[in-house]
């Protein structure tokens, strides 16, 4: 075992790209800015949800209209009548499988190689970097506790 360190690796990408997964599981990317609107070619049965958004129980909000979207982001089509309404696990988990098998078809042979940048192995990361990187992950919503009282 031993002692061990480690990097950072990066997915060898040619272009990052703004990724749609449309209703019936179709990749769309985008290597150019382009809005929410005409990413759906204006289908009016449909709204653009960013993946990030989303958590189990939490309410399907729509990306405005006028919203680029950001490279590296993978976004769903939705049917308008899961707009403002709660998440169940299994919505999620539907999702998130026509996600991987759109993601997985895009990408014959699997994932793509991980590449370690050259200066890994003489410049390691200062142990305040690490923890400032460790904590800056997750979708940039802040924490709020809720304390609430258990009736007895």
């Amino acid at each position: 075992m031993g002692t061990c360190s480690s990097c950072e690796a990066t997915a060898v990408a040619p272009m990052t790209t703004a990724k749609l997964i449309l209703l019936d599981g179709e990749l769309r990317e985008f290597a150019w800015p382009v809005k929410a609107a005409h990413a759906l070619h204006k289908n009016p049965d449909c709204f653009v949800c960013d993946s990030d958004e989303m958590e189990f129980g939490g309410y399907v909000s729509a990306v405005p209209a006028d919203q680029e979207l950001r490279p590296g982001q993978i976004y769903f089509a939705l049917p308008r009548s899961m707009l403002r309404q709660p998440l169940q696990a299994e919505d999620l988990a539907a999702l998130a499988v026509k996600a991987s098998a759109a993601l997985m078809k895009a990408a014959p042979g699997g994932a793509r190689p991980l590449v370690f940048p050259e200066a890994c192995p003489s410049q390691p990361m200062p142990a305040a970097d690490r923890r400032r990187r460790r904590r800056s992950g997750g979708s940039g919503r802040s924490f709020e506790s809720n304390l609430n009282a258990i009736p007895e």
